[in-house]
């Protein structure tokens, strides 16, 4: 029957309470982060989407004639159009004459200025040799349209159009009105077409005065009423659509000057316009361009809503040439709550894939007057920050989970494991000061024996002390014997050798050559603790040897060990190398085994000896299978044989590892492959002076 202390009931208490709140506690925090880098892995995954989608938002703009114009007309967004200036457009002139290529034009483009009454653009086309005109179109609301009779000196009866152009200190001014073309039909739906026939404005029309040649003019009003007063038909407010062709004389006469020409005007920006709709008599305009109340066409700094928190967008021209951005607009964060800097930097750890990939997106557009680059950088840190913000308000769940398993664990603790902890102290005070065989008797535990939880675990600490005591003891004598046998045998093994030697000592005797070899292998092994490391740790004494006469040797004494069929090929004279005599034998021996254990019955071994300026090379060849591709190198290790049952027949895989080592301690390398019938070892050594 086992002991009452032989229970682990009092170590199963205590470890599987720790252990379970531990665990629960682990668990808490790994189900949290592990949720955080889900949502992070999700939330860059989604910002990358989103990166995507702004980048291909903004080139859509920008490709868009209106993105165009906005590039050829770079502006803050805070532009005052008063007076309006034209803008350059993405095309090379307007058909001015075609109502609805002109509103397709305009409306594309993205260059009409909103006004309370109406709409304005004026602009200049892409290529100069258009003629270097001026564009104005534009819509307002009037009542039914009232023409100029041709010969009517007083332009004021009629429906007509001002327009005054400012430019490099000179002054424009022209007064259209608006002549009827064709019979006016008498359906209510049909619509009014006309001229506008443009002449010089000096306040008032001089008779018999001829119209500008070069300008240009049309106006479209429609047949429905946009609204329908009280009164009828006479508060019928109609839609009419207008365009112009300005021919500005300084624009047009720098075409034909002998300097570079430059396009668009550098002073585009400078150049004034002045536009107004005048109603028949002396009403206020219809239509008038100085409004204040105007909104604003797309302006690249329009873009800025499009870019997520961080992600900065650059506009530049091709080439750039060093030049500074056109444009520089970066995404405003508007989260106003501040997330903790705990959980920020353990989300900034939380590693997903990609993420510290940096994340740019570039596009050309192109447009008629040059390239413009687009370069989007995306932000990754407002994927950390955002997720920052929403981890932070739900951190205060993760913490009270946490704080209800601590309180609970202490409860557990301090009332019922609280004496287990004090004797698990005391045990590992033990364990750190034990240190031999005499420090164990030192160590009384009888104060703490007894029949509860600490006495049942002070009992089985004393048991396991005097066990611990015991087992040290026996190894040590058991170590002691171990040293003891080696001494022993070397020294019954030397006697014998050094008898051998004053028997066959003699420099005729071929023994005596083999006898030398057993004594230096007996020096290697006496009292080492492993052959490896005692054929790592032998220091030999290269010298210079007539390698050739070494082989010739080696190949005549062959049979006597055994092995048959060994030839020799090489030079006959006197041919020196660096090595150590008896190791090298030992080399070559272990390798004619090897190759007398795998050559065909009746084959014969070469040893090939070569020489260069600085290396002597020794090739050993044999007849037999080929040796694994993979096990060419790991068969100089120490242990590795392609035998199973190597061990059984004493070969135990330290032949080449000897080999190989010996070697290199004589400053040499043994290598093998393959031939087409066989294997070859090769032994490279240095060179010497001949002695």
């Amino acid at each position: 029957m086992k002991p009452a202390w032989w229970s682990l009931t009092p170590y199963r208490l205590r470890l599987l309470s720790r252990g379970a709140f531990l665990l629960l506690a682990l668990a808490t925090v790994a189900l949290a982060l592990y949720v955080l880098r889900e949502e992070k892995q999700l939330s860059y995954r989604n910002y990358q989407y989103g990166f995507s989608k702004t980048q291909a938002q903004i080139a859509a703009k920008l490709h868009h004639p209106a993105g165009q114009l906005a590039l050829l007309n770079p502006r803050t967004g805070n532009d005052n159009l008063v007076p309006l200036r034209p803008l350059l457009l993405p095309y090379t002139a307007i058909d001015f004459d075609d109502q609805y290529k002109v509103q397709q034009a305009v409306e594309m483009a993205g260059c009409l200025v909103q006004y309370r009454d109406g709409t304005l653009c004026t602009a200049v086309g892409s290529n100069p040799w258009a003629g270097g005109f001026v564009y104005v179109a534009g819509s307002f609301a009037s009542s039914e349209l009232v023409a100029h009779a041709r010969g009517e000196d007083d332009l004021s009866l009629a429906h007509r159009v001002r327009v005054v152009v400012t430019l490099r200190g000179q002054t424009y001014r022209w007064i259209a009105p608006f002549e009827l073309l064709g019979q006016v039909d008498a359906r209510p739906e049909a619509g009014v077409r006309g001229r506008l026939t443009g002449f010089v404005d000096r306040g008032r029309v001089m008779p018999g005065a001829r119209p500008v040649r070069d300008f240009r003019g049309w106006i479209w009003q429609d047949g429905h009423c946009d609204t329908v007063g009280p009164m009828g038909p006479v508060a019928c407010s109609k839609r009419s659509f207008f365009s112009l062709r300005l021919p500005v004389g300084v624009l047009r006469d720098a075409l034909f000057m002998k300097q570079k020409l430059v396009w668009p005007p550098a002073d585009l920006d400078r150049i004034q316009v002045h536009v107004q709709v005048l109603p028949p008599g002396e009403g206020p305009p219809l239509l008038d361009s100085n409004s204040p109340e105007a909104t604003l066409p797309f302006a690249l700094t329009d873009l800025a809503p499009l870019l997520l928190p961080g992600e900065q967008l650059r506009l530049r021209k091709l080439p750039d040439a060093g030049q500074p951005d056109l444009l520089q607009l970066t995404g405003v964060a508007d989260e106003p709550y501040q997330p903790s800097r705990l959980i920020s930097s353990v989300i900034r750890r939380l590693a997903v894939a990609g993420y510290d990939q940096p994340l740019e997106a570039r596009e050309t557009i192109a447009t008629p007057l040059g390239s413009y680059q687009l370069i989007l950088t995306g932000d990754v840190r407002s994927v950390n920050r955002n997720l920052a913000v929403v981890a932070t308000r739900v951190s205060w769940f993760v913490g009270a989970m946490l704080l209800a398993i601590m309180l609970a664990w202490l409860a557990i603790e301090i009332g019922i494991i609280r004496r287990i902890t004090v004797l698990t102290r005391r045990a590992a005070s033990v364990s750190r000061t034990v240190r031999g065989v005499g420090e164990l008797d030192q160590i009384d535990l009888s104060d703490l024996r007894g029949h509860d939880e600490l006495g049942v675990l002070a009992a089985g600490l004393a048991d396991l002390l005097q066990r611990v005591k015991e087992d040290v003891a026996r190894e040590h004598i058991r170590a002691e014997q171990e040293k003891d046998m080696w001494h022993a045998v070397g020294h019954e093994i030397m006697s014998p050798l050094q008898s051998l030697m004053a028997l066959h000592g003699g420099s005729d005797d071929d023994s005596s050559r083999y006898i030398h070899r057993m004594q230096q292998a007996i020096r290697v092994l006496y009292g080492t603790a492993s052959p490896s490391e005692a054929f790592q740790s032998t220091t030999l004494q290269a010298q210079a040897i007539d390698i050739a006469a070494f082989l010739q040797h080696v190949a005549a004494n062959a049979p006597s060990a055994g092995i048959v069929e060994v030839h020799y090929q090489g030079p006959a004279g006197p041919l020196w190398a660096r090595a150590d005599e008896y190791p090298l034998e030992d080399v070559v021996t272990h390798v004619l085994r090897n190759a007398d254990r795998y050559r065909p019955a009746g084959s014969h071994i070469t040893l090939q000896l070569q020489a260069s300026d600085t290396a002597v090379t020794v090739a050993i060849r044999n007849q037999g299978p080929a040796i694994a591709e993979d096990m060419l190198d790991k068969i100089f290790e120490y242990g590795v044989s392609d035998q199973a049952e190597s061990g059984a027949l004493g070969n135990r895989g330290q032949g080449l590892f000897v080999a190989k080592t010996y070697m290199a301690k004589m400053g040499g390398t043994i290598t093998a492959h393959n031939l087409d019938d066989g294997v070859c070892f090769e032994l490279v050594l240095q060179r010497a002076v001949g002695a």
